[in-house]
């Protein structure tokens, strides 16, 4: 199973792959893991990926055309059955979601549910 992970901070995210359990399946070649920097998708020389925020408010607001451009490079080079957009207006990713989901044992005529993520680099 290929898994890709889109970040900003990829070097905090190597050391839990390298450290837990992830790590045994990785190592059995089960799991082919990559992560890919969203800076590096950037358009200027400091890779901002931060926009201005609208409306005041704490927090962050990310730069839509870096997330687009990865995932279209990513959906370019491969298919995926499912690209999954962890967004904080979303519902909360709990085990019990996680288990509805992706139950343990899938049958070989179960067919998957892709989810589509649009997004529109024009939509500033």
């Amino acid at each position: 199973m290929r898994i890709d992970i889109i970040t900003a901070l990829p070097d905090l995210l190597k050391s839990p792959f390298e450290t837990s359990m992830l790590k045994k399946s990785i190592d059995l070649k089960l799991v082919d893991l990559h992560i890919h920097n969203l800076r590096d998708f950037s358009k200027d020389n400091y890779k901002t990926i931060d926009d201005n925020q609208f409306g005041g408010g704490a927090g962050m607001v990310m730069m839509i055309e870096p997330i687009d451009k990865c995932i279209n490079k990513l959906k370019n080079e491969r298919h995926y059955d499912e690209i999954i957009y962890l967004s904080p207006d979303g519902e909360k990713l709990n085990q019990k979601i996680s288990q509805l989901k992706y139950p343990g044992e899938k049958r070989a005529d179960e067919k998957r549910v892709a989810i589509e993520v649009t997004l529109d680099s024009d939509s500033k």
